[in-house]
């Protein structure tokens, strides 16, 4: 395993004074938390199917933020990296990996529209002229 990226959930100040680790290789994330019973999450990356950056002002003014993260991970749907330093470049990095795992595994993500029974007819109608 090959850390490209590490922190700890900050907390107050920005300080890292918490139980919580995050963990970034080139192929899977990990969230370690705990003092007495560790507990170690394991999400791969090309699982990971949406991110989004949420900063509060105190985090802005901390100079932390929370990525918040969904997957197709069985164990893991929704999870956050909660309270880091620097967060845009870490978003910025984790998208970047989460793609070149994708292309690596020839994983496709691809989404699902809803569309109404009015929508199919008139796509149906469309495609046999």
């Amino acid at each position: 395993m090959k850390e490209v990226w590490s922190d700890k959930k900050r907390t107050i100040f920005g300080l890292p004074l918490s139980f919580t680790k995050y963990i970034l290789d080139e192929e899977r994330l990990f969230i370690r938390s705990g003092v007495f019973t560790k507990v170690e999450d394991e999400i791969w990356l090309h699982r990971i199917m949406d991110i989004t950056l949420r900063q509060t002002f105190r985090q802005r003014l901390e100079g932390v933020g929370t990525i918040h993260c969904c997957s197709s991970d069985a164990s893991q749907r929704e999870f956050s990296i909660k309270n880091v330093k620097h967060p845009r470049e870490v978003r910025e990095l984790l998208s970047s990996m989460i793609e070149a795992e994708r292309e690596k595994k020839r994983v496709i993500f691809h989404e699902t529209l809803m569309t109404t029974p009015e929508d199919d007819d008139s796509i149906a109608s469309r495609v046999h002229k």
